[in-house]
Order: C-alpha cells, then sequence, then structure tokens
C-alpha cells in the first residue's frame, strides 16, 4: 500500500476500526479491536495508553436541566460507559422509605401495597449526608429518617385524595411507642435520635414530588401510619435507584456516497421521520439532500432503502457516546455522574489493591 502514509491506515481498515456500519440487514463492523498490535505491520499502535487517553478523552455538555442532562463522552470504550450506566441504576445510594408501621388502615388500598407506593416515592433528602442502616445497627438520626401520615375522611364528607405532599417529616425520631412488658416499664420508640435530624440533613426534609396520589379515602375511612427511610442502592431494590433511566447511544453519522438529487432528493427528505434530511439549493433549479440533523437520527433505515439506497450510509462512531441521565429527583443528573465517577475510581483502587 504505497499510497497509505506510514502510521496511518487505509480508509477501509480505518473505518472498521472506529465506525459500526448499518446496513439495510444488520449493523457490520460491531466489533471493537482490542489487540494492540493488531495493525503493528502498518506502524499504527492499537495499544491502550493513559496519556493517549487522557489526550482525546472529553465530555461536552448538550442539556442540563433540573431533571434531566444529555451530554457527549469522546474518546472512549464501550465497556466504561456501560459501566458509568450501570452503576447509575443499580449502585448509586439513594434514601427510600424501608419500614412502614400501620397504626390504622381502612382505605381499600390493602397495607402492603400501600407500603410499595411509599417505597417508590422520590425523597428530597441527600444520601451523602446520612449512613447505611446495618442490622445490628440502632435506626438514629445518621442513618434513618421518620415520616407520618395521620389522615382521615369525616362521615357525610366528600372523598380524601392522599397525595405525597401529607407525609410530614419527623425530625426528632419516631413518635410511635412499642409494646412494653408491663405498664411500669418506661416507653421506647422505634428510634433513638440524640439530636434534631436537621443538624445532620442541614435543611427540612420532605419528598420530591408533592402531587403523587397514594390512596383514596371514603367517608369514615382513615390511614395513620409512621415510615422510616433509610438509605440503599438499586441493586437491593430498584426504589433506590436514583434515576429513572440512564442510557447512551452511539453517535449517528450519514454519509452520501454520492449525490442525491432533484426529485430523489425531495423523496428522501420526506422518507425521514425525524427530519435528518433537508433541501440544499444549488441555483439553476437545482436541488440536492444535505444530512442537516445527523445528530437525530434514530436508525430506522428507511433513508437506505429504495432508490437511494446505494446513495446513502448511516455509521455510528464507535468512540463517541450521546449519554442520557434522567433523574428521578432525589440529586441532580450533574451531581449523579460525579458520584458514579467516583464509584468507578473506588472500584478500581480496590482492584489494584488487592492485585497489588
Amino acid at each position: 500500500m504505497e499510497d497509505v502514509p506510514k502510521g496511518k491506515l487505509p480508509e477501509h481498515l480505518e473505518l472498521q476500526r472506529t465506525r459500526v456500519v448499518c446496513k439495510g440487514d444488520a449493523p457490520i463492523h460491531t466489533e471493537g479491536i482490542q489487540y494492540s498490535g493488531a495493525y503493528a505491520s502498518m506502524g499504527v499502535d492499537n495499544s491502550l495508553r493513559m496519556d493517549n487517553f487522557c489526550k482525546n478523552f472529553k465530555i461536552e455538555i448538550k442539556r442540563l436541566t433540573e431533571d434531566e442532562m444529555e451530554f457527549d463522552m469522546i474518546g472512549i470504550d464501550a465497556s466504561i460507559a456501560n459501566a458509568f450506566r450501570r452503576i447509575l441504576i443499580a449502585e448509586v445510594p439513594t434514601m427510600a422509605i424501608e419500614k412502614v408501621f400501620m397504626v390504622d388502615n381502612t382505605s381499600v388500598i390493602a397495607d402492603e401495597v400501600l407500603a410499595h407506593r411509599l417505597g417508590l416515592i422520590p425523597l428530597d433528602a441527600d444520601p451523602r449526608q446520612f449512613e447505611y442502616l446495618s442490622e445490628n445497627d440502632v435506626p438514629n438520626e445518621r442513618n434513618t429518617i421518620v415520616y407520618e401520615l395521620k389522615l382521615s375522611c369525616k362521615k357525610g364528607s366528600p372523598r380524601l385524595t392522599v397525595k405525597s405532599d401529607q407525609l410530614k417529616w419527623l425530625p426528632d425520631g419516631s413518635q410511635l411507642h412499642k409494646e412494653t412488658p408491663s405498664q411500669s416499664a418506661e416507653p421506647k420508640t422505634y428510634t433513638s435520635f440524640s439530636g434534631n435530624q436537621l443538624e445532620v440533613s442541614k435543611k427540612p426534609l420532605g419528598v420530591t414530588y408533592k402531587d403523587i396520589i397514594l390512596a383514596k379515602l371514603g367517608a369514615g375511612q382513615a390511614i395513620e401510619l409512621e415510615a422510616h427511610a433509610v438509605k440503599g442502592i438499586g441493586k437491593d431494590h430498584a426504589k433506590w435507584s436514583p434515576v429513572a433511566t440512564a442510557w447512551y447511544r452511539m453517535l449517528p453519522e450519514v454519509v452520501f456516497l454520492k449525490e442525491v438529487t432533484g426529485a430523489d432528493a425531495e423523496e428522501l427528505v420526506k422518507k425521514c421521520p425525524v427530519n435528518v434530511f433537508d433541501i440544499e439549493d444549488l441555483g439553476n433549479g437545482k436541488k440536492r439532500a444535505v444530512a442537516a440533523r445527523p445528530r437525530a437520527c434514530t436508525l430506522c433505515r428507511e433513508c437506505i432503502r429504495g432508490v437511494t439506497e446505494e446513495a446513502v450510509e448511516l455509521r455510528r462512531v464507535k468512540d463517541h457516546f450521546i449519554f442520557t441521565i434522567e433523574s428521578t429527583g432525589a440529586l441532580p443528573p450533574e451531581v449523579l455522574f460525579t458520584e458514579a465517577v467516583k464509584i468507578l475510581e473506588e472500584k478500581c483502587n480496590r482492584l489494584i489493591t488487592e492485585l497489588s
């Protein structure tokens, strides 16, 4: 290959190494080429070097709201992107209701169903301020948050809707007394708070969303309970997962192998359901199709069917990921990603320690 400079790959090999090509029936070049000496004969080093990673890796934030973030991770392997996704879903801790002490429930909602609904309510509590509660620990202000729900619908009154904002935070801990063997014994509650929890949380604790419907009470019905929230991770139960979803996709790339002009260009524009293509006016009544919004491509493959099949090629960049995080509200999405990075770093340090 005399026309290929030393240290560079031929076009077809560079395409195979860096792109997934999406054909009409199935994608090709999906496997990653990990072997460091794969292109040694051409003077190309394919090894993973830390200095190269630091030089090429970058993050570009595209959209950031209170509960959602979209950003690009560039220069990273799919396995690392997937590690962040899995950590976000299953290993970043949050606070969620774990125990519910029912005092009275005459609603149509069964006790266990009501307890399950309470567990899925996102709590406005920073888990970084709290500790995990183990089997041998006593519930206290540093590992347990206590809420109270006490409502009744009087006879003759209209139906009452019970919503999440009616959960009342108890900063001094449990107000329910345990059963004692004798009346003379000193009554004990289900927690052992040494002080006001506001000193730990630094702010009043409540729920993230105020309008989640928990139950509806008819005339004469009542609910009275105490709910205890603890720190946990999504690996143990989905209620502790801090994200509604965390997902990624490779950056789309739309390439014209030859020009699409005239009526074919207009047909191509109409084919795409997400308006990736647009018409460019060349003057003298000539028009051609261009990929105006390739990032919006969903890989429906409509553009590579019919008369434009040989003119358009869909690709995905292997080391460029569009990452989306949707927070449940316990922590902002940018904080969730930072916490995921810390957890991955901790795992790497643990592995290095074990190996050494």
